[in-house]
């Protein structure tokens, strides 16, 4: 299928996606504050720029879009033009979200990772259920933690 839009247009479209302040973040983020954690936004000085740090907790979340990372959800679907471009950014994501773990793993920290799957479109949990599992996770001293919509049977994996 052809792309519905011009180069320049899709072009423009592609540079306005925000990769910070998403609206899953921003969902995420409220919902935790109004439960009383604090965290601060993007820390620089950690591997991968979390989208949350929470010293109190050692922990870090990132709120991860299916498409830009890679998920193999409904929400994600290779495109169809320029498929060896996309596969090699798609790609480096997926490799580049591994490093970023294992690095803040090899820190001390522990890393929850929420995709958007979980708060949109059809398998998703609703934000009550993420924002629960959210909370019982900071306040345990489990490993790391995965939250995805329930497409793929298993819906939380604590690492």
């Amino acid at each position: 299928m052809a792309d519905v839009h011009r180069p320049d247009i899709r072009s423009k479209n592609m540079s306005a996606i925000k990769g910070k302040h998403t609206k899953p973040e921003l969902i995420i983020r409220s919902a935790l504050h109004k439960r009383g954690f604090r965290y601060s936004l993007h820390n620089r000085k950690l591997p991968g720029n979390p989208d949350l740090y929470f010293r109190k907790y050692k922990a870090v979340l990132f709120v991860h879009g299916c498409f830009w990372h890679g998920h193999g959800c409904h929400l994600f679907k290779w495109p169809k033009t320029r498929e060896e471009f996309w596969r090699e950014k798609i790609g480096g994501n997926i490799e580049r979200d591994a490093r970023v773990v294992r690095k803040l793993d090899e820190a001390g920290l522990r890393v929850g990772i929420i995709w958007e799957c979980a708060l949109k479109g059809r398998t998703a949990k609703g934000l009550d259920t993420v924002e629960a599992l959210c909370v019982d996770w900071l306040g345990s001293q489990e490993g790391d933690l995965e939250i995805h919509g329930d497409e793929k049977g298993i819906p939380v994996r604590v690492l």
